[in-house]
């Protein structure tokens, strides 16, 4: 017999070992066992049984131990990371793991959930009223235990101690057993009022509960797309069943958390990258037993196991977040859907600017599509009016329009929110004498400078180095920055509005777990308050206070040569938007751009879902996504040369399938980072069908292809950035 393993390595096959020495009987997909792997011992999932092997049996080695009796993986959760690593073309040894805790990955036992308790066994089961007779306090614990399991924790506050309790156990009475919690979950707090809309959008979901269809609920700011989050999943829970909730950020959790908790009396429990490893492992044993009801994570909780899953929501669909950019690459929307379909229930992906995929998607009724055209309560939609800068004299990137109205409001006693999707201090340090510049010496970028603290910092390989006080070309003193950062920005807004709190949010500020709830709860006492942000506030939060959202430089992504770029602009100017007049105060949006008559400007006066048409005519043209297929294979090394030759003779070496386009290689748009030079292949074609074959034979051509292990390639199906 022998055992067809996924070893955790980049290799894109599986690996035959022999069963343990002592072994005898059969064995199921999907159990761990300890496997030698070159000079190590690692942790494997064995995926099959087979009778013959292609090594040579006198080389195979032997499963050293095996880790479970039965498989940590539910079927549907183990279906679902087999058809992921077949469709995005990653080794399947790096993917199985991620149905797994961070503990359960090193071989680590799956972590108790309940509460530690005492049962009777058969035996103590059977002893007479009263027995042990010579041993009183063990004759009073038979007696309760009698009456049900009794936690550890109860036992001792009534007086039995440690070693009545082990003297039952010794005896063979008593054994350890692991409470359950309750598993009636109930709503505790009465849902929101529905208008007509709302309730439209939970009857579609609540009649097709026992089955997979795909909700798109496409709500404006402020429509009230949680309360049918909230109300949908309130009928999962009474059907006993559980819950997964996608978000894209991790500083949305906490909001979104409380909100859940006062809503339902069951547990509820968050999983993202900020928990530690022991905290991961108890949230995933206790989703895989089913005895949480709720489970909020960011993208890679999409491979939670759950026990009755009954419902799916992504949240913000469209966001970028959901689609891990390095290593194993995915989209844990398209995930989403895929388990949806494998666990037969419904899926509800929600978003006021839904992604150009999805959209289309309900077009041709694949997706059943939901409309909340106006916002709950007392909200109303924000009014946007756009400010021309050109020729205008700006301080820190802000006009005096602009000024005068953040002003206006603060003394009006609300709230502002200034955005500005660039951290730091300024774009780049310049020399005045001499044009030096702050470039990057292991990226094709430039160094952002930053006042506090005080330095020079790379966003793209996190390089630091001191702020200089000359140049280093010329030892000119005449060092500028250029272009506008948020702590720039959050400085000349301090100065200007002394008497009002200026907060600035942004990755180098909310660092800490209680960041952003300290902030909300500022926020939620009303008092006027100034924030400078990144897009990490663009998204989610519902800021009831905030009657005015400025938008520094609306133009940054308006001529970006990714073929999402204009999709992107729409998305994020529409949410951030949506953070004002979410009360009983109208709100407004003013946008800063040197290009007001553009179109995607103008747009913004109207509803965000008709611009999709035209930018779906542009992507038939070019027969880009969602009407065609893309994938990419993406190399870096130490050489420009050597992953422009390796590209070369993957793409020489593979025929493609019919209907298919490979275009490059090329480098990438920036073609060098951490020191390493970065090429690709992109592979355009008309449908998916035909964009897997042709992938599978270039992933062939790429492992077969000699390479030094200075290099390294990936493949990208579906990229979110083909450049």
């Amino acid at each position: 017999m022998i055992w067809r393993c996924a070893v955790p390595s980049p290799l894109r096959r599986h690996f035959d070992y022999r069963p343990p020495a002592d072994w005898q009987g059969t064995v199921k997909p999907g159990v761990r066992v300890s496997v030698p792997f070159g000079k190590r011992a690692v942790t494997a999932v064995v995926v099959s049984a087979a009778t013959e092997s292609e090594i040579d049996e006198t080389k195979l080695r032997h499963v050293t131990a095996l880790l479970d009796t039965a498989p940590l993986y539910t079927e549907a959760q183990l279906a679902l990371l087999r058809w992921a690593a077949d469709y995005y073309q990653h080794p399947a040894g790096e993917v199985l793991p991620l149905g797994l805790s961070p503990g359960e990955r090193r071989g680590k036992t799956e972590r108790t959930v309940g509460e530690p308790g005492l049962s009777l066994t058969t035996r103590g089961q059977g002893l007479p009223e009263g027995a042990p007779h010579r041993a009183p306090k063990q004759a009073a614990l038979v007696f309760k235990l009698k009456q049900g399991p009794a936690s550890l924790q109860a036992l001792a506050t009534e007086g039995f101690s440690r070693n009545v309790i082990k003297a039952l156990i010794d005896h063979d009475l008593a054994t350890s057993c692991e409470l359950k919690a309750d598993q009636n979950w109930r709503t505790q707090t009465p849902p929101l009022p529905a208008n007509a809309e709302q309730y439209a959008a939970i009857d579609a979901i609540l009649a097709q509960t026992a089955t997979f269809a795909v909700h798109l609920l496409y709500g404006v700011t402020g429509s009230g797309k949680t309360e049918v989050y909230l109300q949908s999943i309130a009928d999962c829970l009474e059907r006993g069943q559980q819950a997964l909730v996608l978000l894209p950020e991790i500083a949305l959790t906490p909001q979104t958390m409380a909100r859940f908790e006062a809503r339902f009396d069951a547990p509820v429990v968050a999983l993202h990258s900020g928990m530690g490893d022991a905290e991961r492992d108890r949230v995933w044993a206790a989703a895989r037993r089913g005895s949480v009801a709720v489970v909020l994570g960011t993208r890679s909780a999409v491979f939670v196991p759950l026990c009755r899953p009954g419902l799916i929501v992504v949240d913000e669909e469209h966001d970028a977040a959901f689609v891990q950019q390095d290593g194993f690459r995915y989209s844990a929307r398209d995930v989403a859907i895929k388990r949806g379909q494998l666990e037969q229930c419904p899926v509800v992906l929600g978003s006021a600017t839904p992604s150009l995929e999805s959209w289309h998607n309900a077009e041709l009724g694949r997706y059943q599509r939901h409309a909340l055209t106006q916002r709950a309560g007392t909200g109303t939609l924000p009014r946007h009016h756009r400010i021309d800068i050109s020729g205008l004299d700006l301080s820190a990137g802000l006009s005096q329009e602009l000024l005068n109205r953040i002003g206006d409001t603060l003394r009006d006693g609300h709230q502002v929110l200034v955005f500005l999707n660039r951290r730091g201090f300024a774009n780049a340090l310049l020399c005045h004498d001499c044009g030096w510049s702050s470039d990057c010496t292991d990226c094709d970028a430039r160094m952002t400078l930053h006042k506090t603290p005080p330095g020079l910092h790379c966003h793209h390989c996190d390089r630091r180095s001191a702020l200089p006080r000359q140049c280093p070309n010329c030892q000119s003193q005449r060092l500028v920055g250029t272009g506008v950062g948020t702590q720039q920005t959050e400085a000349f807004l301090t100065e200007q509005f002394a008497d009002f709190p200026v907060i600035r949010v942004d990755s180098d500020t909310m660092t800490g777990r209680a960041s952003m709830s300290g902030l909300i709860s500022r926020l939620d006492s009303g008092d006027p308050v100034l924030m400078i942000g990144t897009q990490m506030l663009s998204k989610g939060h519902h800021f009831p206070h905030v009657t005015l959202v400025a938008v520094v430089d609306a133009d940054a992504l308006l001529f970006s040569p990714d073929f999402r770029g204009e999709e992107r602009l729409l998305q994020l100017l529409t949410q951030v938007g949506g953070r004002a007049g979410r009360d009983k105060t109208p709100g407004e949006v003013l946008i800063q751009t040197r290009h007001p008559e553009h179109p995607l400007m103008q747009q913004l006066d109207r509803p965000y879902h008709t611009a999709l048409p035209a930018l779906l005519s542009h992507r038939v043209q070019a027969g880009l996504p969602p009407l065609g297929a893309l994938g990419v294979i993406r190399c870096d090394s130490q050489s420009r040369r050597e992953g422009l030759d390796f590209l070369h003779q993957v793409k020489n070496s593979a025929v493609a399938a019919a209907g298919t386009q490979i275009i490059g290689p090329v480098p990438a748009a920036m073609a060098r980072r951490k020191n390493r030079y970065r090429s690709q292949l992109v592979i355009s074609a008309k449908n998916r069908a035909v964009l897997a074959a042709s992938m599978e034979t270039l992933v062939s051509a790429a492992e077969s292809t000699r390479r030094s292990r200075h290099l390294s390639w990936s493949v990208d199906i579906d990229p979110y950035e083909s450049l």
